[in-house]
């Protein structure tokens, strides 16, 4: 059961994000990646408001991902992609993005937080950020 609406058409769209983001990290790193942005279309708060579907959180700008903003977002998805979309949009969660809004590579160690929101955990290269539990309840369902 999906955990946000999502036709064929997203679950693509969504794969060609997982792929650019985080394809070296992985496919743990790009479900990962799927976490980030499920959590963002459910959180409805911060820097994610009136984000409510794949498509607006894909694209959006400012604050939105690297690889739609910096142009390496071209390649097709494949079947793996896909199948890693379906399961973040299925409710699939990885800690440390079970509730994480952001995430970057550091060139070093995980700074312990991040625009003032708290270092979760690391993933080969990614360090992942949590919000407030009261700035943003939605994205602890």
């Amino acid at each position: 059961m999906a955990v946000v609406k999502a036709n064929s058409g997203d679950i693509r769209l969504l794969a060609r994000l997982l792929r650019a983001e985080a394809e070296g990290e992985g496919e743990q790193g790009m479900l990962m990646v799927g976490n980030v942005g499920v959590n963002r279309i459910l959180a409805d708060c911060l820097d994610f408001k009136n984000i409510r579907s794949i498509n607006d959180m894909v694209f959006q700008s400012p604050g939105g991902f690297e690889a739609t903003q910096k142009g390496y977002f071209y390649q097709k998805a494949r079947d793996r992609d896909i199948r890693l979309a379906q399961r973040a949009v299925n409710g699939e969660q990885l800690w440390p993005a079970s509730n994480a809004l952001w995430y970057f590579r550091p060139v070093g160690n995980c700074p312990p937080t991040w625009y003032n929101q708290q270092h979760s955990g690391r993933f080969k290269l990614h360090c992942f950020y949590v919000p407030k539990g009261e700035d943003c309840p939605q994205v602890y369902r």
